[in-house]
């Protein structure tokens, strides 16, 4: 397995969440805060724990960020402080800056000046909440790219005794169908006939416009 080298500027709750995990996958985590508590907090796994300014380049410089493979800019209050780290990270050759955001407003200014991904964690909790709260259908849905998903749902009760080519999926819903389960956690089954009848029970896979696809699910079109 390849180690990665992946600094987190900021140990807040969400700073401190993303050392832990990346810790737990065995990668080198270079942690900074300017507050001791947060440092000592995540001291123990992992694999250097730094009380520092991530708005002083050359601080950042001593202690090797310069090194690292990704950068995770984990403060989201101070504008200022998430800017200066993420052009320093910047001039310091990290390939990749993460940077999070409070607001709209955050986010473009992270984006014009260089990081290459900008996250509201906020925001993100509160689709997923609504999201699993307007369910009917759906159980899992995995994001590839912007709006685009891959989602898997129970079979409609609408859809039970009919084939895939009859009822035109791809047309009407904008799905692309991966395979079938024969239960939620049952395993992936990718020679499915078109022509064969569904049973009620099924989980279909498939690639969707995640936008399309859960307001069908979400209003209740699917039951």
């Amino acid at each position: 397995m390849k180690t990665k080298i992946i600094g987190v500027l900021g140990l807040g709750i969400f700073g401190q969440t993303v050392a832990q995990e990346l810790s737990k996958f065995e990668q080198d985590v270079i942690a900074i805060d300017n507050r001791a508590d947060n440092v000592q907090a995540v001291s123990d796994f992992v694999t250097k724990a730094v009380i520092g300014d991530i708005t002083d380049i050359d601080f950042l410089k001593h202690i090797g960020i310069e090194d690292c493979d990704s950068v995770v800019i984990a403060t989201g209050n101070s504008l200022e402080s998430s800017v200066l780290a993420a052009m320093h990270c910047k001039k310091l050759g990290v390939p990749q800056v993460i940077a999070k955001a409070r607001n709209s407003t955050y986010e473009e200014v992270l984006y014009e000046i260089g990081a290459d991904l900008v996250i509201s964690p906020e925001r993100e909790s509160g689709h997923y909440v609504a999201s699993s709260l307007l369910r009917h259908r759906i159980t899992d849905i995995f994001e590839i790219e912007s709006g685009i998903s891959v989602v898997e749902f129970k079979v409609p009760k609408s859809w039970v005794g009919k084939t895939v080519v009859q009822l035109d999926v791809r047309k009407k819903f904008e799905l692309n169908l991966i395979g079938t389960r024969d239960s939620k956690n049952a395993t992936l089954k990718t020679d499915f006939s078109l022509n064969h009848p569904l049973k009620e029970g099924t989980v279909i896979v498939a690639i969707a416009n995640t936008n399309t696809f859960e307001k069908y699910d979400y209003l209740g079109y699917f039951d």
